[in-house]
Formats: C-alpha cells, structure tokens, sequence
C-alpha cells in the first residue's frame, strides 16, 4: 500500500504542497528540482518529498556488451549516485512534450526531455523518453515510479513523443 510521506524528512519545515497539488505541478517540479547551472545546490528534500514510499527510478541503457539493461533505484540511490555529479557539473533538463493517460488512480505520462550542460547552452546534449508513473490520493499527487531511456543514433525519438 501506498501511503505516507514518501521519503521526506520529518523535521523538514518548508511546505510543498503547492508541488503536488496537479499533475502539472508535480510534473514541473520533477524536472527543475534537478535541474541547475554547475554550482547550484538542488533541493532534495523536495525531490525526495514527490515520491510515495518504495517509489523506483529506473534508468534503462544499452551496457558495453550492447545489451539492454535496468537499474533499479530508490530515490535515496539517485541522490546519492547522481546528486553531487549534477550540482558539480550542471544538468538542465527541459520537457519538450507530453503525453498523458489515466485510469482510475492511475496516471501515466510520457514526457519527452531535452538536456543542457547550463542554463546558457544552445543546444542538448542528450535527449530522451521518462515514462512517469503516478497516482492522486485525494490530497496530492504521487511519483511511483520513474523509467528513462536516451535517444541514440540507432534509436531516434519517434515523431509521436516530439508532438509532430
């Protein structure tokens, strides 16, 4: 059963109900809340604070030996594997299109996305397809589970996920 605070620290103070109260809501605040220049601190409790509890993040990737493979992750994995390399480094990730169907309590939205290295940058250096799970309670919205897979030369983004 999903139920709870998801993964958020109990002695956190900051309200963030304004970042789950829509589905655009919780959809923005998924993307900015790991995106910034080199240098700039993400806020993880919020991002911590979009998922149910056991909620996964799941990156899916061709290995050395060119088979697909799967990670699984709890959000406390992604901060700790990627958190630091992000802040350091910089990751903006833009959402370009969306396609969303639900049922019952069930969401689903495929969101295609476009990232930079900075704010600045021209053009992405790697685009891909999130598959984001959630659902609504009554009272917010939910973050289940989250897959990604990078677009590669062998595999363009279909035109469907670019809105053409």
């Amino acid at each position: 059963m999903l139920i709870g605070m998801g993964h958020l620290n109990a002695q956190v103070q900051t309200d963030y109900t304004k970042n789950v109260e829509s589905l655009d809501a919780i959809m923005e605040s998924l993307y900015s809340v790991i995106s910034g220049d080199a240098g700039v601190k993400r806020d993880w409790d919020l991002f911590r604070y979009l998922f149910a509890e056991e909620a996964k993040l799941i990156p899916i990737q061709m290995n050395k030996k060119g088979e697909t493979i799967c990670r699984y992750l709890g959000p406390e994995d992604y901060i700790e594997r990627s958190g630091s390399y992000i802040e350091e480094n910089g990751f903006i990730e833009k959402e370009i299109h969306r396609m969303v169907e639900s049922f019952g309590g069930l969401t689903h939205v495929w969101t295609t996305y476009e990232a930079f290295q900075s704010s600045t940058s021209k053009e992405p250096f790697m685009r891909g397809i999130n598959s984001v799970q959630l659902y609504n309670d009554g009272t917010r919205w939910w973050i289940v589970n989250i897959s990604w897979y990078a677009e590669t030369p062998d595999q363009p983004l279909p035109p469907k996920y670019l809105g053409q």
